[in-house]
């Protein structure tokens, strides 16, 4: 189950990304996806999740308010819609496919090499 990570960048505080995780070889249509996050130095941490049908989704409470994930079945692809980004953002960012409302990576699950997000001045 291939999922590939894109969108990443330098943003300034303040500003907006939009992230993408396609599905290869797959339907999103019978998953739910997670988005997790590894800063330097800190374990990964789950920031949310979507369920198959796309009616369930979840934030972790350093990011509710301020992302928003969505996502296209008819392109096969997961969003996370970042804005007022923070510092303290920066990371790694990966989608796997996971449980939701529960923001934890499924066992069944790869991860995929991400996309950076370095939010700075």
């Amino acid at each position: 189950l291939q999922l590939v990570e894109s969108g990443g960048g330098l943003a300034q505080p303040g500003g907006s990304l939009r992230l993408s995780c396609a599905a290869s070889g797959f339907t999103l249509d019978y998953y739910a996806i997670g988005w997790f996050r590894q800063a330097p130095g800190k374990e990964r941490e789950g920031v949310s999740c979507i369920s198959s049908s796309g009616v369930i989704t979840n934030y972790a409470d350093s990011v509710k308010g301020r992302f928003t994930i969505s996502k296209d079945n008819a392109k096969n692809t997961v969003y996370l819609q970042m804005d007022s980004l923070k510092p303290d953002d920066t990371a790694i960012y990966y989608c796997i496919v996971s449980s939701c409302p529960q923001i934890e990576s499924a066992e069944f699950g790869s991860w995929g090499q991400g996309t950076q997000v370095t939010v700075s001045s």
